[in-house]
């Protein structure tokens, strides 16, 4: 079947069952379908402690099995980058992924995964939860009819893997490279051809000389896509995604008739995933590079300042001409960075100074 025919005939079917809502009771058993996009070998991602099948299990646990949730990784029912058009027609209730894919439908969702030079993990999430950023989620979905929430988070990435090192900012010009998010936007000012592929497309495209270079998430992860076997040098300094945050985005109209026990067990079981993932990526990621390293040819190295200095500058042209051309971007850039200013406050001298100290030990 046409896949465009095969969302809108279960769109409607969807609304039709939608259309007389009743009121849900606590013993009733609902069960839904979750797309995702990544693959259904994905670690974190898809499979692993604080992965999106592991929290559907917690999810089925906790409920009794009053919540069964059927989990499709990318390809398996739609396409990668498909899921933000499946939840919001019906045809799944919920979608696993990270907001900066949805670009194409509203600019401001790309702050809730993270920010070019923002913050990290302790202060993106202290502005999801306690700064207001998770009811702006809601308020950049409410026109899409749907709820979103953190699912995950890998916290800092690498800046990605290249075929020769970044040694000055004039081999941006024209250089080919796969980049999602905010980060996309920033190179290609800088002359990249940026493109967005799925995570199983990212070697193939790497090796055969289709892209250049390539940014996917931290060593344990790329090492798992084999992308060491494609390039060698592979740069880091955390100025893209220094805090990236998986999003459950789900149907409002189906998150509307679970009770309310439910909705604060799929809310603490995002939350608790939220960490767990965190925690599993830092348990991995410091012998994955030490093996890329070792036993692999790989140079990992920080860009050079003058880059950086570079990119800082392209971030935030680039991020206050969108939130001039836009109300609601306008409103969550100034909430982020409302409260930025006010957390690197805090940590210059509590996080920044006590691991300066360490490092000098």
């Amino acid at each position: 079947m046409d896949r465009r025919k095969f969302l809108s005939n279960t769109a409607l079917a969807a609304g039709v069952g939608l259309a007389a809502p009743t009121i849900a009771r606590a013993q009733d058993t609902f069960n839904w379908r979750m797309t995702n996009s990544y693959g259904p070998t994905a670690p974190f991602y898809t499979v692993g402690r604080g992965s999106p099948t592991d929290m559907i299990e917690k999810i089925r646990i906790m409920s009794g099995g009053r919540l069964n949730i059927e989990h499709y990784a990318a390809g398996e029912l739609i396409p990668a980058f498909e899921g933000f058009d499946a939840v919001q027609q019906g045809v799944v209730e919920m979608n696993a992924s990270n907001s900066y894919f949805w670009s194409g439908n509203v600019f401001a969702a790309q702050y809730f995964t993270t920010v070019p030079f923002g913050m990290s993990y302790m202060g993106h999430m202290a502005w999801l939860f306690h700064g207001g950023g998770l009811e702006l989620w809601q308020e950049v979905y409410e026109p899409f009819g749907l709820v979103a929430f953190p699912m995950n988070s890998t916290g800092v990435q690498m800046t990605g893997w290249f075929r020769e090192p970044v040694e000055d900012l004039s081999q941006f010009n024209g250089l080919r490279m796969r980049i999602p998010g905010l980060a996309g936007r920033v190179y290609a000012s800088l002359g990249v051809d940026t493109r967005l592929l799925p995570g199983g497309e990212i070697f193939p495209a790497l090796e055969r000389g289709v892209i250049d270079a390539a940014e996917f998430v931290g060593p344990y992860q790329d090492r798992a896509l084999g992308l060491h076997q494609a390039a060698k040098f592979y740069h880091t300094s955390g100025w893209h995604e220094p805090a990236t945050t998986g999003e459950l985005l789900i149907s409002k109209a189906a998150w509307d008739n679970l009770p309310e026990d439910l909705q604060m067990m799929v809310r603490q079981a995002s939350q608790a995933a939220c960490l767990e993932s965190l925690l599993w990526s830092e348990s991995v990621n410091g012998a994955a590079l030490t093996d890329l390293v070792t036993n692999h040819g790989v140079t990992a190295a920080p860009l050079p300042a003058s880059v950086i200095a570079a990119l800082r500058e392209a971030t935030m042209d680039t991020l206050e001409t969108e939130a001039a051309a836009s109300e609601i971007t306008r409103k969550v850039h100034d909430s982020y960075f409302a409260f930025k200013a006010d957390h690197d406050g805090w940590a210059r001298i509590s996080e920044v100074s006590w691991f300066n100290n360490i490092l000098e030990m």
